[in-house]
């Protein structure tokens, strides 16, 4: 199965930018849960960890598709990395202020000013649509080992958050993340021979990627997937806590990290002969099937029962992230590709924006295990979405390719 991914590994030029993409993913990965565990261990509320981290990721989704079309306009590195010492900037500053005791308004602004900053996951998708243009069976593998790389990084990211806001002081999971992304990110945009090159103006298309056929009701059904994720990371942390081990928040959204990781690796390596848009429902119904028995398993068994149904849950994600980024990658033209992929991201950030708030809220007032409503919900209106939308989705994939 493995041999599959030999023509990926082997490409030329391609391990810089990946290994910048590993450090710096690993970073992202982390700061979502340092913020969280951050501010309910400083100022002792899940409902304003929750919040603060929604606002960072929200800002993230407004930039996100902003800096992609910058990129595809004038390059990424140009574009892209006057934002990452930006974003690592805002970032230290959040660190400071939290230390401080600062007024919240303030850590909430800087670390809103840490979000704005390239979203990787589009830009080095963008390249491999680059290498492998005229190869749509190593591009799946392509995008499949994306995926694989960005779970991976959730499976690390989070325990190494947690591990160094627990063992040294509340902040240090946030500066960690800070200086792991703006080093990725440094070597990822400084890996120039497989940036893709810029299409002259006369010959881009007009108008926003968004409006092109098929993108929106992807994002839409990301924005689910987000939710999902979202809430997963502020439920995990409260459960553990309950249950006084703070430190199996990591271990739990390893669990579904790791889940997620090793069904990317099987998923690329399998040949498809159906839709996009099909394969697309399937992962959908798989998402809601598989974090279903997280409502209950909490209540019945110790922790550990839940790593395993979250370690199952996490298998239905991957597929639905590579599903989904292929098929906007698809749906627009060459020159919007970083633009549209950024897009697909946007839904599934602003998700976890809403997912890490109502989790937050839902933990306050119904108790951290019944707060897995809130993912369990998301999961079964994807299904409702995907399934609404099956048809004219599946005609815009159709008039993409041209049949």
């Amino acid at each position: 199965m493995l041999t599959a991914y030999r023509p990926v590994l082997t490409a030329p030029n391609v391990w810089p930018f990946v290994l910048g993409g590993i450090l710096a993913r690993t970073g992202g990965a982390m700061f979502g849960v340092a913020v969280i565990v951050m501010l309910s261990q400083r100022r002792g509320s899940y409902t304003l960890a929750g919040a603060v981290s929604a606002v960072g990721i929200l800002v993230l989704a407004i930039a996100g598709p902003v800096i992609g079309r910058l990129a595809d306009k004038h390059g990424q590195r140009r574009a892209a990395l006057p934002f990452v010492l930006l974003s690592v900037t805002g970032a230290l500053v959040t660190v400071y202020l939290s230390a401080e005791l600062a007024p919240i308004w303030a850590v909430f602004l800087a670390y809103a000013i840490s979000a704005i900053t390239p979203e990787l996951g589009p830009m080095s998708r963008a390249r491999w649509a680059h290498i492998f243009r005229d190869r749509p069976d190593r591009l799946h593998t392509a995008m499949s080992f994306e995926q694989v790389l960005d779970e991976a990084s959730f499976v690390l990211g989070p325990v190494l958050a947690v591990l160094l806001a627990t063992t040294w002081f509340p902040e240090a999971g946030l500066l960690g993340a800070s200086l792991l992304f703006g080093t990725g990110m440094i070597i990822f945009l400084f890996a120039r021979r497989t940036e893709p090159p810029v299409t002259d103006r006369e010959h881009r298309p007009p108008g926003l990627a968004i409006r092109h056929a098929g993108l929106l009701p992807v994002a839409v059904v990301l924005v689910m997937t987000g939710i999902i994720f979202g809430a997963n990371e502020v439920v995990a942390v409260a459960v553990a806590d309950e249950a006084g081990q703070p430190r199996m928040s990591s271990v739990i959204l390893a669990s579904f990290a790791l889940g997620s990781t090793i069904a990317g690796i099987v998923f690329g390596a399998i040949t498809f002969r159906m839709s996009l848009t099909r394969r697309l429902l399937y992962a959908a119904v798989g998402m809601f099937v598989l974090e279903a028995p997280a409502l209950v398993v909490g209540e019945l068994w110790n922790l550990w029962g839940l790593v395993l149904v979250m370690l199952v849950a996490g298998c239905a994600t991957a597929p639905m992230l590579i599903t989904a980024m292929t098929l906007s990658q698809h749906l627009v033209p060459r020159a919007l590709m970083t633009e549209g992929m950024a897009i697909a991201v946007t839904g599934i950030l602003i998700g976890i924006s809403l997912g890490a708030a109502v989790g937050g809220i839902a933990v306050d007032r119904l108790g951290a295990h019944a707060a897995y409503a809130v993912p369990v919900g998301a999961g079964l209106v994807a299904v409702l979405l995907a399934g609404l939308r099956y048809r004219p989705l599946l005609r815009a994939e159709r008039a993409a390719s041209g049949t």
